[in-house]
């Protein structure tokens, strides 16, 4: 029943939709005819309705009473609040006058605070002031002290102790420092000043004769006290820069000498060697203090310094930048190649002479770092080895195509020059690795550029050299396919469009590029393993990425190999078959001519194989066996199928000759000879069709012993049925 389902919570819902605004009678009608039916669904709704108004009567009766009571219950509550409204007026003027009070309270116990905390403030800059001058005092005392000693005693261990009093000076010094820092603006300061600029002055100079006289005489303890002086002042900076400035720049300037490096075969590598032995020869005993070395214990060790990367370094580069200017030019490619290679090797040895990763990370970030690098002008470089790889190769692509040199794996000058040029852009003479970005662009633009002239040459007319039996050279005959061009720029802009043909491409020709196409695209494998090397050498691993490229290279160059298939298997086929068409002459051979009967195969068919012949063994060691039976299978089908049509109208105008003579003899009733020789032998139409008969089979056995099956010849299996009726004819006739 539904009344027994809007009790339950699956149905609940269909009651919830009564009370939203959008309810629909006619969706909820619908809704519950799923569930029962109409009659059914309309008893439960009244019965329902009965319930609504039973519940509705018992709420109201349950709070009658109080419905009843509610105006009773609130007569004199107008006086009462009356009455409250006297004493809470008292009560807040009470509170407001008791927040005044606080508030001044506040304010009396805050401006108090901020009186002491003035004070307090003042009190400090009059303590940092106290502090400043008693640390002037002392320090002045100190040293006065010290000269008293210098001049009444000798002590053995004096530079130790001087040592000592340097770093009590620099601690005190530190402190007034800070002090000072602290009271800037203060007018006392200003006039203790002069005193603080000649303590500083004073210390300075001492620590630098200190660590001068250290380093001469090699005093381990001098050196370390004075280093550790200086980083308790904070100017370890200083220190770098002196030694810099006093033992680094005069090596510098006397090892790098511009005359010494041109004059001699290896005076750039043997410069760079001797800047390499400054480290070993006279930094040991800084990199022994401060812990560079090996060697050096860490618990005398003083950090902080870094004397390889901001000492040496900077002078070093200084040097070469100031007195061997020419070492970055870029003028001659070859000489910069090799300085190049010799200086990163340079950097690369010193990067092993720091004493650990971080000081090696602080050496490449170092501002003289990116100096020295950013000198080497790489860009420049590029450049004139684009021009002279790109001029070389764009000259071999022109429209005179030359043999290779000998000794070559290819064929033609321009497709030798190809690999090479390809070869030459990752060669240790030419290849640098901030290069290998543009390296890599400059080799997919000389395979694409080679993929443009294959396309090029494949739009040329073929030559009718293919057609002759000769051996020109390549050279001679690309010459004279190249006059034309030449002829027709010399005649100025009134040539007509007709007059400047493209130059002509023998057979030759074509079959070597199809030659070096295939050789390129075998080696093209080999060239990506010659540059994975130098890919990775810094750092690149996405070799997928390199490989798909040259794939897509790859693909490119094959895709030019069915046109030019089809341009050579097209003009070996005209080859072929202007010789097969002589077939049509074998009637005139024979009729009315009295000759004997045919046992060999006429000429003609010899000349039209040579071209197959020629290709088969003269090209045999440049081109793969499979594309050689391809070539030729497919150019004696489309001559087979020509020489099946010539032979077929030649058999049929015999037959139409034959038939017509037997009607006009019929027609005449006269005995008319058949062109039968006079000793009763084979008449001509026979001669004829035995010639064409041993032909066609001569042609078929030629095709055999070149390797090819007759099998794979389109049309030459209904040729050779053709001939072989012809020449059953024959042997029928025969009396």
């Amino acid at each position: 029943m539904v009344w027994n389902m809007c009790t339950t919570p699956d149905y609940f819902h269909l009651v919830i939709l009564w009370i939203k605004p959008d309810f629909d009678v006619d969706h909820f009608v619908s809704d519950c005819r799923k569930r029962v039916q109409l009659e059914e669904l309309r008893d439960d709704l009244e019965l329902y309705y009965k319930l609504l108004k039973t519940a509705m009567v018992e709420l109201i009766n349950k709070d009658y009473a109080d419905f009843v009571n509610l105006s009773t219950n609130l007569v004199g509550m107008d006086k009462a609040l009356n009455q409250l409204s006297v004493p809470l007026g008292q009560l807040r003027e009470e509170v407001m006058s008791l927040k005044l009070c606080v508030s001044e309270g506040i304010r009396a116990v805050d401006e108090r605070i901020s009186k002491q905390e003035d004070i307090r403030r003042k009190k400090m800059c009059v303590l940092r002031l106290i502090q400043v001058i008693q640390s002037v005092e002392k320090i002045e005392k100190i040293l006065h002290s010290q000269s008293s000693k210098e001049l009444s005693l000798l002590e053995a261990n004096r530079p130790l102790l001087t040592g000592q009093i340097l770093e009590r000076i620099a601690t005190e010094f530190n402190q007034l420092q800070f002090h000072a820092v602290q009271s800037k603006g203060m007018p006392l300061l200003d006039k203790v000043r002069p005193r603080i600029a000649g303590i500083t002055a004073m210390l300075q100079q001492s620590l630098e004769g200190l660590l001068l006289e250290g380093l001469q005489t090699s005093n381990v303890d001098i050196v370390r006290h004075c280093l550790r002086t200086y980083a308790t002042i904070d100017k370890t900076r200083d220190a770098e820069a002196l030694v810099g400035q006093i033992l680094v720049k005069p090596y510098v300037d006397e090892v790098i000498v511009e005359q010494y490096v041109q004059s001699h075969p290896n005076g750039l590598q043997a410069m760079y060697n001797k800047l390499l032995e400054f480290v070993p020869h006279h930094c040991r005993l800084l990199r022994e203090v401060t812990g560079g070395a090996m060697s050096s214990e860490k618990a005398n060790t003083v950090p902080g310094y870094d004397f390889l990367v901001n000492s040496v370094w900077p002078e070093i580069v200084r040097g070469l930048e100031e007195k061997l200017p020419s070492l970055f030019n870029p003028g001659n490619p070859d000489v910069f190649h090799e300085k190049y290679t010799i200086s990163m090797d340079f950097i690369q040895r010193f990067e092993r002479q720091c004493g650990s990763q971080a000081s090696v990370k602080r050496l490449r970030l170092h501002p003289a770092y990116h100096s020295f690098n950013n000198k080497w002008n790489l860009p420049v470089y590029f450049q004139i080895r684009f021009r002279e790889v790109a001029g070389a190769l764009e000259a071999a692509l022109s429209d005179s195509l030359e043999e290779a040199p000998a000794g070559s794996s290819y064929c033609l000058l321009a497709t030798h020059l190809v690999w090479v040029s390809l070869l030459k852009c990752w060669s240790d003479h030419m290849f640098l690795p901030l290069l290998a970005h543009r390296l890599w662009k400059f080799t997919l633009q000389i395979l694409a550029r080679y993929s443009v002239f294959i396309n090029e040459l494949l739009l040329r007319p073929i030559s009718n050299e293919s057609a002759k039996d000769n051996k020109k050279s390549v050279a001679t005959s690309s010459k004279e396919s190249s006059v034309n061009p030449n002829l027709s720029e010399d005649q100025g802009n009134g040539t007509s469009p007709e007059t400047q043909r493209l130059p002509s491409i023998s057979n030759t020709q074509l079959v070597y590029v199809a030659a070096d196409l295939d050789r390129l695209k075998e080696q093209l494998p080999e060239l990506l393993e010659i540059i994975k090397p130098k890919l990775e050498m810094i750092g690149f691993k996405n070799i997928s990425c390199i490989t798909g490229a040259l794939e897509d290279s790859q693909a490119s160059l094959s895709a030019s190999m069915p046109t030019l298939n089809n341009k050579i298997i097209q003009d070996l086929s005209e080859s072929c078959f202007s010789c097969l068409k002589s077939a049509l002459e074998v009637p005139r051979h024979y009729r009315r001519t009295n000759k004997e009967v045919p046992t060999k195969a006429s000429s003609y068919v010899d000349n039209a194989l040579k071209p197959f012949y020629r290709l088969q063994n003269e090209y045999k060691d440049m081109l793969k066996q499979p594309r050689i039976h391809q070539w030729l299978e497919s150019a004696l089908s489309e001559s087979t199928q020509k020489y099946y049509e010539t032979v077929s109208d030649v058999l049929s105008s015999v037959k139409k000759m034959e038939e017509s003579l037997k009607r006009l003899k019929q027609a005449r009733k006269t005995v008319i000879p058949n062109h039968v020789s006079s000793n009763g032998g084979m008449s001509d139409d026979n001669k004829i069709r035995l010639q064409l008969a041993l032909d066609v089979e001569y042609f078929g056995d030629q095709m055999q012993k070149m390797g090819l099956q007759t099998s794979n010849i389109k049309s030459f299996s209904a040729l050779l049925e053709l001939v072989i009726a012809a020449k059953d004819q024959t042997t029928v006739e025969q009396p």
